[in-house]
C-alpha cells in the first residue's frame, strides 16, 4: 500500500489533535500537523520509517524546509513544498500577514 503524507506548520497547531488519515483501495494519505521544523524533521523521519514515500509539505516551510527535511529522511523519501504564483502574493501576504 502507497502512504502520502501532507503537513502542515504553524505555532496554533495541536499534532496530538490536529490530524487526518484517508484509506482508499489505492493508499493511505495522512494529513499531519506540526509546530516548528524540528518537529517535521523528527516526524518526517518516523514517517520514512513506517514506510511512508511521499511527503507534501505547506509553503510555510518553503524551499529551505524542503531541504531540512530530505537531509533529516537520507533523502529515503520524495519531498514536495507547496507555492503559489507571485502575482498572488499580496493576498497571501493579506491572508497569512494578520
Amino acid at each position: 500500500m502507497k502512504k502520502f503524507a501532507f503537513l502542515l506548520m504553524g505555532a496554533h497547531y495541536d499534532p496530538a489533535a490536529d490530524r487526518a488519515v484517508f484509506e482508499t483501495a489505492r493508499g493511505l494519505t495522512a494529513i499531519r500537523t506540526v509546530r516548528s521544523l524540528d518537529e517535521a524533521a523528527a516526524l518526517a523521519v518516523s514517517l520514512a520509517d513506517e514506510g511512508y514515500g511521499a511527503i507534501e509539505l505547506c509553503g510555510a516551510f518553503g524551499e529551505a524546509g524542503a531541504r531540512r527535511l530530505i537531509e533529516a529522511t537520507g533523502g529515503r523519501v520524495a519531498v514536495g513544498y507547496v507555492v503559489h504564483l507571485p502575482e498572488q502574493d499580496a493576498l497571501f501576504d493579506a491572508f497569512f500577514g494578520g
